[in-house]
Formats: C-alpha cells, sequence, structure tokens
C-alpha cells in the first residue's frame, strides 16, 4: 500500500513539473506580430465584407485538411515559416475569436489582404483593414496581454517581440498602375511617388516603434512587373513589364537607405530590411535551380500565363504546386515562401540589410528551460 501511495505521488510530481515546464515554455516563447497586405495575411479578411478574401477552394489545397484557411497559398504562407523557425504555433489572425487567453502569449497576425501604405490603396476592395487600422488593432492587443500577464510583462513580451510588415506592392498595382491616368499617377511622376512612398512607409515604422517594436522585419516589393497577372495584361511577348519592373527598382533602395538611417537615427539596429526584390528574381530568372519548371505560368488561374481574374474552383490548377513559384496571378506558392523565408533566415547581405533574421534573433536569444 505504502509503495502504490509513493508511486502516485511520485506520477503527480512528474506531471506538476512536465506542466511548470511547458508553462515556461509558452511563457518564455518569442512572440510574433504581422502587420501588411496579401502576401502575409493569415484570415483576417475572413471576416470581413471584402472580395479580397481567400477563403474558397482551391486556396489551401495543401493543407493538413485541404480547406481554405484565409491565407493567398496553396499551403503556408511566410508568416507560418517564421513562426516555424521560431519554435512557435501558427499564428492566429486577430479577428479569430480563437485569440484569447494563453493563445495571446504566440503573438498575432493584423495583416489584410489589399491594403497599402496609402489610405486610398485598394479602395475597390471597400472594407478591408488598412495600416493606421492594424495598428489600433496592435493597441488593442497590447490591452488585452496587459490584462492577462499585468502591464509590465506585456511590455516585455511586446519590447522582445518578433515584428514583420510586409506593404508597398499594393501602392503600385492597385493604385499607381492600376487604372491608365490614376489619381495618383497624375499626381506624381513615378520617382516622385516612390519617394512619397517611402517618407508614408517611414512613418508607419515609427509608429511602430512608438508601439514599443523593437525587433522589425521589413520586407520589400518583389518584381512587381514579372508576377503571372502582369505578364498577361501588360506583356506580349512574356518579358516582365517594364514600369513596374522600374518602380520596384526605385522602391526597394530607397527602402533600404530609409531603414538604416532610422537605424542611425535611433541608435540601435531596430529594422533590417529584406530585399524580396533580389530574393524573387533568382527564382523567376533560374527558375530550374530551385526545382521549379515554370515561374511565369501560375499554378491556378486562367487566360494567359493564368494570370487573369481569380483563383476559383472553375481555374485552371496543375496537379503539382511544387514545380510552380506561383501559386495564383499575384502570390507565391508555399515553396517559393519556404525559399524566400530560407533566404531571409540565413542570406547574406545581398538580400538582407544590415543582417539576416538569425542574427537579429541571436543578439539576444531568449532562454528556453
Amino acid at each position: 500500500m505504502a509503495s502504490s501511495l509513493a508511486l502516485v505521488s511520485w506520477l503527480v510530481l512528474v506531471l506538476t513539473l512536465a506542466m511548470a515546464v511547458s508553462k515556461t515554455q509558452v511563457e518564455a516563447a518569442r512572440a510574433f506580430f504581422v502587420f501588411g497586405d496579401s502576401l502575409v495575411d493569415n484570415g483576417n479578411n475572413n471576416y470581413l465584407a471584402t472580395t479580397a478574401r481567400a477563403d474558397s477552394p482551391p486556396y489551401g489545397i495543401d493543407t493538413p485538411s485541404r480547406r481554405p484557411t484565409g491565407r493567398f497559398s496553396n499551403g503556408k504562407n511566410i508568416p507560418d515559416f517564421i513562426s516555424e523557425a521560431l519554435g512557435s504555433e501558427p499564428l492566429l489572425p486577430y479577428l479569430s475569436p480563437e485569440l484569447n487567453g494563453d493563445r495571446l502569449l504566440v503573438g498575432a497576425n493584423f495583416a489584410s489582404a489589399g491594403i497599402g501604405i496609402l489610405n486610398d490603396t485598394g479602395i475597390q476592395f471597400i472594407n478591408i483593414i488598412r495600416m493606421f487600422r492594424q495598428f489600433e488593432y496592435f493597441q488593442e492587443y497590447q490591452g488585452r496581454l496587459a490584462n492577462l500577464v499585468g502591464t509590465t510583462e506585456a511590455q516585455r513580451i511586446v519590447s522582445e517581440a518578433l515584428v514583420l510588415i510586409t506593404v508597398g506592392g499594393n501602392d503600385f498595382v492597385n493604385n499607381y498602375f492600376l487604372v491608365p491616368f490614376s489619381a495618383r499617377s497624375r499626381q506624381f511622376s513615378l520617382p516622385d511617388y516612390v519617394r512619397y512612398l517611402i517618407s508614408e512607409y517611414r512613418k508607419l515604422l515609427m509608429r511602430l516603434y512608438e508601439l514599443g517594436a523593437r525587433k522589425v522585419l521589413v520586407t520589400g516589393t518583389g518584381p512587381l512587373g514579372c508576377v503571372p497577372a502582369e505578364l498577361a495584361m501588360r506583356s506580349p511577348n512574356g518579358q516582365c513589364a517594364a514600369e513596374l519592373q522600374r518602380a520596384a527598382g526605385l522602391f526597394n533602395p530607397q527602402l533600404v537607405q530609409m531603414i538604416n538611417g532610422l537605424n542611425s537615427d535611433l541608435g540601435a539596429n531596430v529594422f533590417i530590411a529584406a530585399n524580396t526584390q533580389q530574393q524573387t528574381n533568382d527564382f523567376i530568372s533560374n527558375p530550374g535551380a530551385f526545382g521549379f519548371t515554370t515561374s511565369k505560368i501560375a499554378c491556378c488561374g486562367q487566360g494567359p500565363y493564368n494570370g487573369l481574374g481569380l483563383c476559383t474552383i472553375a481555374s485552371n490548377l496543375c496537379p503539382n504546386r511544387d514545380l510552380y513559384a506561383f501559386w495564383d496571378p499575384f502570390h507565391p506558392s508555399e515553396k517559393a515562401n519556404r525559399i524566400i523565408v530560407n533566404m531571409i533566415l540565413r542570406g547574406s547581405t545581398n538580400y538582407m540589410s544590415p543582417m539576416n533574421l538569425s542574427s537579429l534573433l541571436a543578439l539576444d536569444t531568449i532562454p528556453r528551460i
């Protein structure tokens, strides 16, 4: 009898220690916050009355459930692979009713498809979460987190968290170049428009800093003129659309310059820039080197390059998504997203400035039990 009681006591002790270790690991894990557009939206737009949604098949075809998740992907997107690198579970969209209790400790995704740096970008999508509103939600989140763990601990979680912001592409494709003689193209020459965007982006990054962010990964635009949608609309010969490529070529170097200046002003490497244009150019110019058979044709779509309209159940659908750099007319495939994140994590200064993400996170690695 005594030995049975001892065994029970021992099992209770082991279970208690295991639960304590598990709780400590969750609390010690680095939180992750995401802001931006459809490249990083994890499903916020599913809760909004907007056409900018990825809530219908065949989106999500390569997830375990084979069902759409709100990600503009056949499977995982960039935040999902970064979460894996952090050793965390995938983020929930901020509007998800499941985001409560201990799930708040993991972080949240505030991104919304269709938005841009400017508030007039994506007006055709009507009900989307523009950047100023994403930041308001972030403030709201911090209040909820403080109610859970206390103000001091909430501030620590936010300051030690990784923040990803991906925005800017829509300011070209869904604003300046959306229609001929758009309002912004009549207001600005392209170089002046880029300078204006960079000045507005700087304000967004400073607002993130004011809200407590201290480790911010900032991605530039991809090669805008090379996505299947732009090839279908602007390229009779399959060459990347020159004016959109010019836009990306102006925007990305100025973004890096602005970020370097911000870090200098702040006296710390708060922001790191990912040259996603160069990253994506690599597998667009040489798809075979990355295991792709094409970087021009979308897996899901219709028309030239499968680049017209939306990806729907009636669209052409490739049988093997891993052979395609683009999943739909605008968005990379899951495999391409994995390649992009690998370069963000480990890339040289050709891709990352002033350092890659692994180096940034190693500066203050949070110990785990």
